[in-house]
């Protein structure tokens, strides 16, 4: 008898729609991380300075003890605060069906909750396709899943969470030792050069300058990739982030009529970019160096 695995790998269809509706329920609860998890250390960062301070001793602050977590409390509507049924809360589905309005009080719901669905799926069947049932197209999907919510999170409060980018460090690192990526020293040197490279650009920007570029969440995050495809694409990487979020942020800053010193997240390039590079990495330098005829 077969397994699931086997029958995912001699069955094309199987093996995309499995990963296609996984990814679609991720994608919702990945709404729910991008949402909550920037509060959730905010309220951690709060509880911290009020121990600290002994606020609560002087000005008899209340303290909010009710859980608010990932799972707890249950989703909302955020203006009439009526509870999302399980049936008002399936993947793009009932977005659509409820023609983007809260079933209870007509509140807009925000197109970019199906968004966040559809992209993840999307993304997720491209890696699918492209790596077949495999043990690496397993972990990219993942990574991809964890690359979805930084984006956004980034986005909204130009932060890239350690709770996120950490683990995605050390699950390449486990993946190399277990033999599904690049051999564990090519991966170590991959995560320290790709630390080491933006850290040393923003100590250099801050001397010369004294405005720090980016954030520390960025150098993990390029120490990601450099874990999982070698220090070796780190370049590729650094260069398809700048020239993309140049390209990007020049624009959105010239539609929006901001200055050109408005700070933008670099996050979401740079995980566009090793995301690229991961699936066609290869490719683009075989194509670079037929270009430059090398």
């Amino acid at each position: 008898m077969q397994s699931i695995f086997e029958v995912m790998q001699s069955q094309l269809w199987f093996y995309l729609t499995t990963v296609g509706l996984v990814s679609l329920c991720v994608g919702s609860f990945l709404n729910v991380v991008i949402y909550r998890l920037p509060l959730m250390m905010q309220h951690e960062w709060k509880n911290e300075c009020r121990v600290l301070l002994e606020n609560d001793l002087k000005n008899n602050a209340p303290v909010n003890n009710e859980p608010f977590n990932l799972i707890k409390p249950n989703s909302t509507c955020p203006k009439c605060k009526a509870a999302i049924k399980p049936w008002q809360n399936i993947p793009v589905i009932s977005w659509v069906l409820l023609k983007g309005k809260c079933a209870n009080c007509s509140n807009p719901i925000s197109f970019r909750y199906p968004a966040v669905e559809a992209i993840t799926a999307i993304l997720s069947l491209i890696v699918a396709y492209s790596f077949g049932a495999t043990e690496h197209a397993l972990l990219y999907i993942f990574v991809t899943w964890v690359l979805v919510a930084l984006t956004f999170i980034d986005i909204d409060h130009m932060l890239l969470p350690d709770q996120l980018t950490l683990p995605l460090v050390w699950l390449a690192l486990v993946a190399s030792v277990m033999g599904y990526t690049i051999a564990p020293t090519e991966a170590i040197i991959g995560a320290v050069f790709g630390y080491l490279s933006l850290w040393s650009v923003f100590w250099l920007f801050k001397l010369l300058t004294g405005k720090e570029g980016m954030g520390y969440g960025d150098f993990k995050l390029l120490a990601v990739f450099g874990a999982l495809l070698g220090w070796q694409s780190l370049l590729t990487i650094i260069l398809l982030s700048s020239v993309v979020g140049a390209v990007i942020g020049i624009i959105l800053l010239s539609i929006q009529g901001k200055d050109k010193a408005t700070p933008i997240p670099f996050g979401p390039y740079l995980a566009m970019a090793g995301w690229i590079t991961l699936l066609w990495g290869n490719q683009i330098q075989n194509t670079y160096f037929n270009l430059i005829g090398y």
